[in-house]
């Protein structure tokens, strides 16, 4: 487990010096969806420093064992709204607010919980029928409407490209979301950061990395292929 983490840091490093980033600002979340407990402790134990959930139910019943582990855990999934006492209770930050019914329904959760709960907006780039996400061209009024809830705040972007055998395919969306969050920063909305996007899999998040990913999700590279 040590030597694969190793590795991924190491082509971490590498793609972020190569494109003259600082590595320090590329952080790498283990995503562990159908992996249990056990192996999940054996990451952290490694050095995985973010654990990246897409399921509640699965991840409540890692967190249930695993809460005491000095690790931040992220939601990466599909996030319904009556699932949103749940989320703000386990994660530090999720990666897939996509409405202002979802934020809503965090932000009623976090103020019972005296929490100010982090998230990103997902967008759908790529339009593909099948993904979930904000349009492009309903980001900047999603994000908008969103900075007024007193208990989230938006620290960024997050997409899913479509699946390409070469990882060079990926480049355009990874772009188009970078500029997307340039054009989000000119609007200066207040309370809203824009120092995250997360995006890149183990398949392509070098090229990720080099359009402007802070956050890469790795889950085969690290605990192999799904059962």
């Amino acid at each position: 487990m040590k030597e694969r983490l190793d590795r991924i840091n190491k082509r971490i490093a590498e793609a972020a010096n190569g494109c003259g980033r600082n590595p320090e600002t590329v952080r790498m979340v283990a995503v562990s969806k159908t992996v249990d407990a056990n192996r999940v402790a054996e990451a952290i134990d490694a050095g995985a420093a973010i654990v990246g959930e897409n399921y509640i139910q699965e991840a409540r019943d890692k967190f249930n064992s695993l809460y005491d582990r000095p690790v931040q855990w992220h939601f990466i999934g599909h996030l319904q709204s009556n699932k949103a006492k749940y989320a703000v209770r386990m994660f530090d930050l999720i990666h897939s607010v996509e409405s202002l019914k979802l934020a809503k329904a965090l932000d009623k959760e976090a103020r019972k919980n005296g929490k100010v709960q982090d998230i990103l907006i997902q967008v759908n780039i790529s339009r593909e029928e099948t993904k979930s996400g904000i349009t492009e061209t309903g980001a900047v009024e999603l994000i908008t409407q969103i900075s007024g809830l007193e208990n989230v705040r938006v620290q960024g972007l997050m997409t899913m490209p479509p699946f390409f055998d070469s990882p060079e395919q990926a480049r355009p969306f990874f772009r188009q979301l970078a500029r997307l969050r340039d054009r989000i920063v000119e609007h200066n909305i207040p309370l809203v950061s824009m120092q995250e996007l997360s995006m890149g899999m183990t398949g392509d998040f070098e090229v990720a990395i080099q359009e402007g990913a802070t956050l890469v999700r790795i889950g085969t590279a690290i605990f192999g292929a799904r059962q």
